[in-house]
């Protein structure tokens, strides 16, 4: 018992334990770097592979098409009474859109007032829901008339 308290007891031992122990610490580290990182990139693979199904878009349709829209609208502005206008979305529906101060209307690249905005002009609409079935915009961009 003696003998192995003296063990114990050494500066040598005691720095082999401690090294030992760092060692055991720092592959315990590593184990972990290296769990979270394959965690991170298998989300990412997964993610990206699962990306129009998350979305609820189609692989294959035309992009103007496959947009999802639940908070928002893509087709073209059918009335305005500002501040909405209604927007005659995928399918036919009418979708109205209430636009606010904060409100980012752009053509392109530039901003423009929502004075500029006219009938027939094909938006996508980013927006939230309110409590009366309108939606609020965030963003109104005009793009091209998409070629069917």
């Amino acid at each position: 018992m003696e003998d192995i308290k003296k063990v114990f007891e050494s500066k040598v031992s005691f720095k082999i334990l401690f090294t030992i122990g760092v060692a055991i610490v720092a592959l315990l580290i590593f184990c972990l770097g290296v769990m979270v990182g394959f965690h991170r990139a298998s989300f990412g693979r997964a993610w990206e592979e699962n990306y129009e199904r998350n979305f609820g878009l189609m692989p294959g349709r035309p992009p103007f098409d496959n947009f999802p829209n639940a908070s928002g609208a893509i087709g073209k502005i059918i009335k305005i009474t500002l501040p909405t206008m209604i927007v005659e979305d995928k399918n036919n529906t009418e979708k109205v859109i209430l636009i606010k101060d904060d409100t980012r209307i752009q053509e392109m690249r530039e901003n423009i007032a929502e004075r500029d905005l006219k009938i027939d002009d094909f938006v996508v609409v980013i927006g939230t829901p309110d409590a009366q079935g309108q939606i609020e915009a965030k963003l109104i961009r005009i793009m091209p008339i998409p070629i069917n």
